[in-house]
Parts: structure tokens; C-alpha cells; sequence
């Protein structure tokens, strides 16, 4: 009973709801496609009427006719000028000749001859017709003329000038279903426009908050229930950005935290005699500070906290790779002049960076490669080396971990690089997958979207 309640209150006609416009859209089409049947029907003239067979001419022909047979020959005449009225003429022709007619290859009346038999009731009855097109052009005599044979062998010529029906069955319902098509794919098109706008403005902001979570919160607009939906997303992009803020507060307490014992830690170790003993303390230390530092760095990016905006990715490339031959580093480079990307710029080229230097740092002949396409962007790091084995190459994006080869702390980091680098990767929308090359080495590739 409470939707009857409802209904009778008239709330789901005041309410903005995809329903609503459900229903507003079904009676928008029906009522445009009764207003253009009515358009065609006042516009389109005879061309509008019912169709020959619907338009009652052929039972009043048949009438005229069977009467005129029952008559006798000298008062058909009378009959068929009585009959006749703005319709058609009617004239009884002792012979066929008399109708001075075109001659055309085929007279018979195939569309309406079957039901002229049957009112007729003589299955054997001849009937004929002709359209203007059948006479000589130009001839004044052109009209459409029915010929229907009596049973002494005399006909009845029924004639008029100009068309008074309407189109047959077919190319009639084809124009009504085409009104009706017409009519319920423009009101669908303006219905379905103002539903997918607001979808559309709502996946755009849901994007934008996926490559910047400072993004501002996305307008409530369109039916209610999609605008039920921005608001319980705007709701949880606020509880995630209060979120990632106390993590960033905590995370900053844990550096000082930290940082103070391992200080303690070094300065007591300057009053330990063995000198051995000291140098493997000041080791543990100065590997468990720069741990810490790595993962406080991950955790804390300053770069997560970059707006997202338009630059030149080509352009960033090239900065980074002259900055590694500043440092006596050679890295080849094959990019297109311009390919403007939107993005965190820190961000992206921070993790550039990390993927070049494992490529100098664990092989040779580094290189990287850009190209685009209509869904984003390709960034290819390559070098010569050992590469990683298969079943090697999905572990290494986890935090801290490191392959047996890079374990000396001198010639390996502390395992966050590729952890650091997929992470921005991802904010961004993005993937990045690592593979062997068959002539040896690794393929780093990094696919960004365009926003």
C-alpha cells in the first residue's frame, strides 16, 4: 500500500529519478510518434488515405458491377451514370475495343483481381487495370481505369483522373514504422543524453581522484540516484584523503622515533674498544638508517601529495637522461619530439628514474623508449644484462626484497626501487611489467593512460 500511497501523492512524478524518466521517455515517444503520424497524415495528402484495398472502392465496384450484370443491356448505362460520383466514373462497353485503351504488355489487376472474384462471385471474371504511366505521355485521356468483365462477355469501365487512395499495405506500414523509429530514437537520444552527462562528468572525476587524490570533489547533478552514487563517493574520497593525512602524521612520528635510538645507538658504539666489533655495529647502523630512510621515503612521497597537470613527457625524458650524462653515463633514447601526457611530473619522473638507474646499476647499454596511441602512452627501459629470472620477476615488486645477487649493500638498494616505482605507476592507471629479452637483458615496460 505505500507505493500506492505514493503514487497517489504524485511523489515519483515531482521526484528526479531515473524512473521518472523512464516513464516520461516511453509517453514522450508514444506522444511524438502520434504527432508525427498526424503531421504525415495532414501533410502527405492522398498519399495519407488507406490503401486500395481498405479504402472500400473495390466493394462498391464490385456492387456496381453485379448489379449491372443482373440488369438488362439497355439500362446499364443509366446504372453505371448513377453509380458514378466523385470517386470514379462508371460506363457498361458492349466490347473491350470501345474502352480505347493503351496496349501494355499485362492489364491483369493482380493486386485486388483475387478479392474482385470473390465479390464478384465468378472466380473466371476478367479484370484489368491501368495506370496513368500505362498511356502515351502527354495524353489527355491518362487517368487509372479498372475493367471488369460481365458474364455475356460486355465490361464495366470504372475511371478516374487522380489517385484517391492512399499507399499499399507495406510501403505504408513502413513509413508509420519509421515515423515511429524516428520519433522514440530523438526522444531516447535527449533522455539518454541527460542521464549519461552526469555518468559521464562522474567517471571523469572518478579518474581524475585515481591520478590525484587531492582532486576537488565531484559536483552531485542528474537523478537522484546517480546523484545518491557522487555523494557516497565524494564521502569515501574524503574518508581516504583523512586517512592517507593521519598515515602521513604517523609516519612522521615513526621518523623521529626512530631515528633518535639509531643516533644513541651510533654514539655509543664510539665506546666500544674491538674496532671490529665497531665496524660491524656502525655497519648494522648505517644499514638499518638508510632502511629506514627508503621506507619512510615510500611511504611519506612528498610526489603522491603533486597536483596533476599537462607536460611535455618527451621533454622530461630528455632532462633525465641528460642528467646521467652529466654523471658520465651514456643512455640511449628513442622518443617522439612532443607527447604531452597529464600527470604528476615528480612523480612519474621519479620512478624514471629508479627504473634507469637498476638498468645501469645491474647491466649495460641502458635505453629508453616512448611512443603513443589513442589510449595512452608506452615507456620502454631496456638494458644488457643477467636479467631477472621468471619466477623472480613478480616478487621483486615487493617491499624489501632483493635478489641474491644485489644483497651487498653497496652494490644494491634496499629493495624499494621497483616497489616505489610500480606504486606511482598504479596511481596513475597505469601498469608496469618486467620480461627477459632473447638476445639478453631486461625489458622494464610502463604503460600510462591517457586521463
Amino acid at each position: 500500500m505505500r507505493w500506492l500511497a505514493r503514487l497517489k501523492g504524485g511523489v515519483w512524478l515531482t521526484r528526479d529519478t531515473v524512473a521518472r524518466w523512464i516513464a516520461l521517455t516511453t509517453l514522450a515517444s508514444m506522444l511524438t510518434a502520434l504527432l508525427l503520424s498526424a503531421l504525415f497524415s495532414l501533410l502527405a495528402g492522398v498519399w495519407a488515405r488507406p490503401p486500395l484495398l481498405e479504402a472500400g472502392l473495390m466493394e462498391r465496384m464490385a456492387s456496381i458491377a453485379r448489379i449491372a450484370d443482373a440488369l438488362p443491356p439497355e439500362q446499364r448505362q443509366k446504372a453505371a451514370d448513377a453509380a458514378g460520383d466523385e470517386a470514379f466514373n462508371a460506363r457498361w462497353l458492349r466490347q473491350h475495343s470501345d474502352a480505347q485503351l493503351p496496349a501494355i504488355d499485362d492489364a491483369a489487376f493482380r493486386y485486388g483481381s483475387d478479392l474482385l472474384q470473390q465479390l464478384l462471385q465468378r472466380p473466371q471474371a476478367r479484370i484489368e487495370a491501368y495506370e496513368p504511366k500505362d498511356w502515351p505521355s502527354p495524353r489527355d485521356e491518362s487517368r487509372y481505369v479498372l475493367m471488369i468483365e460481365l458474364s455475356d462477355d460486355s465490361w464495366m469501365e470504372f475511371s478516374t483522373p487522380s489517385r484517391v487512395w492512399g499507399l499499399e499495405r507495406v510501403p505504408r506500414s513502413l513509413v508509420y514504422l519509421v515515423l515511429m523509429m524516428t520519433s522514440t530514437l530523438i526522444v531516447a537520444l535527449v533522455a539518454a543524453r541527460y542521464l549519461a552527462a552526469p555518468l559521464e562528468r562522474f567517471a571523469q572525476g572518478a579518474r581524475r581522484f585515481g591520478v590525484d587524490f587531492r582532486a576537488p570533489p565531484i559536483t552531485p547533478e542528474g537523478p537522484q540516484e546517480i546523484r545518491q552514487v557522487i555523494v557516497a563517493f565524494n564521502a569515501m574520497q574524503s574518508r581516504l584523503r583523512h586517512f592517507l593525512d593521519d598515515r602521513t602524521q604517523m609516519l612522521a612520528a615513526i621518523s623521529h622515533d626512530l631515528r633518535a635510538p639509531l643516533t644513541r645507538m651510533r654514539l655509543r658504539g664510539e665506546f666500544i674498544e674491538d674496532a671490529e666489533q665497531q665496524a660491524k655495529l656502525f655497519s648494522d647502523v648505517d644499514e638499518m638508517q638508510a632502511m629506514v630512510n627508503s621506507a619512510l621515503d615510500f611511504f611519506r612521497d612528498e610526489a603522491r601529495l603533486e597536483t596533476a597537470t599537462a607536460f611535455d613527457l618527451s621533454e622530461l625524458l630528455h632532462t633525465i637522461i641528460d642528467d646521467f650524462k652529466d654523471a658520465g653515463v651514456e643512455v640511449a633514447i628513442q622518443v617522439p619530439r612532443r607527447q604531452v601526457y597529464v600527470g604528476r611530473p615528480i612523480a612519474i619522473k621519479r620512478m624514471l628514474v629508479n627504473l634507469l638507474e637498476n638498468a645501469v646499476r645491474y647491466g649495460r647499454e641502458p635505453q629508453v623508449m616512448l611512443q603513443a596511441d589513442d589510449e595512452g602512452v608506452e615507456i620502454r627501459v631496456l638494458n644488457r644484462g643477467p636479467g631477472i629470472p621468471v619466477e623472480q620477476q613478480e616478487a621483486v615488486f615487493a617491499p624489501f626484497y632483493r635478489l641474491e645477487a644485489s644483497r651487498n649493500k653497496h652494490t644494491g638498494g634496499v629493495g624499494l626501487g621497483l616497489s616505489a616505482a610500480r606504486a606511482m605507476v598504479l596511481e596513475h592507471g597505469g601498469c608496469l611489467s618486467l620480461g627477459n629479452r632473447a638476445e639478453g637483458g631486461l625489458e622494464v615496460r610502463v604503460t600510462l593512460p591517457f586521463a
